[in-house]
This record gives structure tokens, C-alpha cells and sequence, in this order.
């Protein structure tokens, strides 16, 4: 099974979501956990929609990561 990363940003009263291996492919939600669901449905819809059209699933290759920053510091 692969794995799309997801990234998920809060928005004026909902979340928003997208994958930087799927362009175009996005997803809102009223909480975290509904946005996942929704982007996970995203996801899926969008790959049976490149599937479709005859065109190459991508292998996901997105990679995420924290930096920690001292803010007192600065």
C-alpha cells in the first residue's frame, strides 16, 4: 500500500487539505478528522480518475519534517 502525504491547514472555520504529489487533488473538512475522510475520498477518486484516462498513478515520493526554532531568541 502507498502513501500519499497530506498537508493540512487551518482556514477561516474548517480545514483545508492537499498532497504535493497530487496536483489539484484537495479536500475540506469542519474538523481534522473529517477532512482526512474527505481527503482520503479525494485521493481515491483522483487516482481512479487518472487510472481512467489512461494516465500514470505517481509514485508518492513527498517527504515532511519539523524544524524546531527558539522563538524566545529572536
Amino acid at each position: 500500500m502507498d502513501k500519499f502525504l497530506i498537508i493540512i491547514e487551518k482556514a477561516d472555520g474548517n480545514y483545508s487539505a492537499y498532497s504535493p504529489d497530487l496536483p489539484g487533488c484537495v479536500a475540506t473538512g469542519k474538523t481534522l478528522q473529517e477532512t482526512r475522510e474527505n481527503m482520503a475520498e479525494a485521493i481515491k477518486m483522483h487516482l481512479q480518475g487518472l487510472k481512467e484516462d489512461g494516465l500514470p498513478i505517481p509514485v508518492p515520493t513527498a517527504k515532511a519534517d519539523y524544524i524546531g526554532v527558539n522563538l524566545q531568541a529572536l
